[in-house]
């Protein structure tokens, strides 16, 4: 299966209105086209793939080896370059070029970008610690995340203890997200819902992994229409 994924910024969040008075939150994102710098063969490496460049960088931002690969692929500088195996590279040539056209048939998609970074947060906020009593004896460490380790034996603290430490700012991957519709000559592609991370934030999208079989918010309204359609006909 071609998984092939397309990086795009995102914008920011609107509403989106529908027939029947529905509101639906929706979050904008401004892609980017993708062009195939290099197609990885079989006995070149081992796999069959792809790599694809995502947007522009000036010469002098560019690193000696950098420069001297893009002038032996002669194409313009990329400023992200990743790979995505396929099943059949034969349907690809380098400098074909790819935008939101590949998502046009697909419902569903899966993001993936950065959270906010919260900085240094405190256990309380970090892990939805409880923190200890208001009152009572507890003078000071009210939000304190209480002990951490053991006295003597094994006498050290484990990795992985939920304590205070650097919040946000982590990759993650959203699945089965809506398209309510994309924009093509602005190359504009509008979300269902909110996704992670603040405004501009670099978001990684393809096609969902999984088959999905819940309903479009499109398809929702008509079957809803033909319920209602349904007892009409039954009076004459």
């Amino acid at each position: 299966m071609n998984m092939i994924a397309l990086i795009g910024k995102k914008i920011g969040m609107t509403r989106e209105f529908y027939k029947t008075g529905q509101s639906v939150p929706v979050t904008v994102i401004k892609m980017e086209k993708a062009r195939v710098i290099d197609v990885i063969d079989q006995e070149k490496r081992g796999y069959k793939a792809i790599q694809l460049g995502f947007g522009k960088i000036k010469n002098s931002k560019l690193s000696k080896a950098m420069k001297g690969y893009f002038t032996k692929k002669n194409t313009e500088p990329k400023k992200k370059l990743k790979e995505f195996r396929v099943e059949d590279i034969e349907n690809y040539k380098v400098g074909n070029e790819f935008g939101l056209e590949i998502f046009k048939d697909t419902k569903f998609v899966d993001i993936r970008s950065k959270t906010i970074g919260k900085g240094f947060a405190g256990a309380m906020k970090r892990h939805n610690f409880s923190g200890l009593r208001a009152s009572h004896g507890v003078s000071v460490s009210h939000r304190a995340h209480g002990s951490t380790g053991q006295n003597q034996d094994p006498g050290k603290v484990f990795k992985g203890k939920k304590m205070a430490g650097h919040m946000g700012d982590k990759l993650r991957t959203i699945q089965n997200i809506e398209i309510i519709k994309s924009d093509i000559d602005n190359n504009l592609l509008y979300l269902k819902g909110s996704i992670p991370g603040s405004k501009n934030t670099e978001v990684l999208v393809k096609k969902s992994v999984k088959n999905i079989s819940k309903l479009t918010i499109n398809e929702k309204i008509e079957v809803m229409e033909k319920l209602k359609k349904i007892p009409d006909k039954k009076k004459k």
